[in-house]
């Protein structure tokens, strides 16, 4: 079964580990934010376009 993510919240991605290692995603109209979960909203953000986020995930680097 395939799950939908939220659009226009964050929330926990699904391949982070259940350690101390855990990310956040928000996916937005034309963007994508990741940030650290351990940071409870008050750390920094990084943001990306679609497009870059795409390349990202399309790259299988994320995957090492």
């Amino acid at each position: 079964m395939t799950v939908k993510p939220p659009m226009g919240k964050w929330f926990k991605s699904s391949r982070s580990p259940q350690a101390n290692e855990c990310v956040e995603i928000f996916l937005g109209d034309d963007r994508v934010g990741v940030r650290d979960t351990k940071d409870h909203g008050r750390g920094p953000e990084l943001w990306f376009t679609a497009r870059q986020w795409d390349t990202f995930l399309t790259s299988g680097i994320w995957k090492r």
